[in-house]
């Protein structure tokens, strides 16, 4: 990646919604060479996906997020990969990272309630054989989102009561 995609990663990064021209003038290039900079870079899966963060939190209570930790047996042939592939196809998994650590994947999913997660979980998670435990942690409030704080928290001294 050149000074150039870098920079422009960062402008749409903060927004996404940012227009090339826009783009040029805060990069200080021409708006083709910006659009033709962005075009590669979603040719080449760095831009995946243009979003929105949306907290839902104060809207709306029919969705629940939850953490899973699953440590896997590696397969043959395929290593995680494969497992990574088939856990991916599900709906309910909005995000899936291979880890270091206690734990070889972390699987963030989305569910209409606490019994949905818990069906994915014995009914597609645990029923790979590679599978040798879970261990689930439900979101129950965002302060911070992406880098982008939920509420605007009024700043100073943090006060912990006994």
């Amino acid at each position: 990646m050149n000074k150039l995609e870098r920079e422009i990663l960062d402008v749409l990064t903060a927004d996404c919604r940012c227009p090339a021209e826009k783009v040029a003038v805060m990069v200080g290039e021409e708006k083709e060479k910006v659009e033709n900079a962005i075009r590669a870079m979603e040719q080449r899966g760095t831009i995946v996906k243009y979003a929105a963060l949306v907290n839902l939190d104060e809207e709306e209570d029919e969705c629940v997020e939850a953490l899973i930790e699953v440590k896997v047996t590696p397969q043959s042939g395929s290593g995680f990969d494969g497992i990574a592939e088939e856990i991916a196809q599900h709906d309910e998994v909005k995000t899936l990272y291979l880890m270091s650590g206690a734990y070889d994947f972390l699987v963030i999913v989305e569910s209409k309630s606490i019994k949905g997660v818990s069906r994915f979980i014995s009914e597609c998670i645990s029923t790979f054989d590679c599978v040798i435990s879970t261990a689930t942690h439900f979101i129950l409030k965002k302060y911070k989102i992406e880098g982008a704080m939920t509420k605007k928290q009024p700043r100073g001294r943090l006060s912990i009561q006994p």
